[in-house]
């Protein structure tokens, strides 16, 4: 898995297509909860679930249909308490992304089992064939290590170096957008 900084890092920069100044805080704070809640499946070792189980991890949480179910709900609970400034439309499909976000970049991990993306019609685990990403330790302990350190460095330059250029990319054609506009 990736770690859970480096999922924040990605919801945050999707968000940018959809940011706007009237969005209220809670919604960039619900789309970084949606985009590592799915590691909350490592809670099953616990309790005898294993790896390759229907509830285990990168299992059926890791899935579209748990992003979509996660989305609808998140989505639900913010209209609900008035997160005005942005649509229900964009809302959830903001919280969808991210929260798919998940798995796509699990996927592109160097350990593990794979990610079951279309539980729970198919169980079976995938991964990209591209794999870059060094498997993040599940234990916070161990990023205090020369191997987690390595593993915050493959993470630095394949996922938040790439959310950075494309977070400011979005924010680079917003600008020209407002300059076309205003000469026109």
């Amino acid at each position: 898995m990736a770690s859970a900084f480096s999922h924040a890092v990605v919801a945050l920069g999707l968000g940018s297509p959809f940011h706007k100044t009237q969005i209220p805080i809670r919604v960039w704070v619900a789309g970084v909860v949606c985009s590592v809640l799915p590691d909350l499946d490592v809670i099953g070792f616990r309790f005898g679930i294993r790896y390759g189980d229907f509830l285990g991890h990168r299992g059926f949480s890791h899935s579209l249909v748990f992003a979509a179910l996660l989305a609808s709900a998140g989505a639900i609970v913010l209209v609900q308490h008035k997160a005005l400034g942005i649509g229900p439309f964009s809302l959830f499909s903001y919280l969808f992304l991210v929260t798919a976000s998940h798995g796509f970049l699990d996927a592109m991990t160097d350990g593990g089992l794979g990610v079951a993306f279309f539980s729970p019609f198919d169980n079976h685990r995938y991964f990209f064939p591209w794999r870059p990403i060094h498997v993040s330790p599940i234990a916070v302990a161990r990023f205090f290590t020369p191997q987690g350190l390595a593993i915050l460095q493959s993470e630095f330059e394949w996922i938040w170096l790439p959310t950075a250029l494309f977070a400011l990319s979005v924010l680079l054609l917003r600008r020209k957008k407002r300059r076309d506009v205003i000469a026109k």
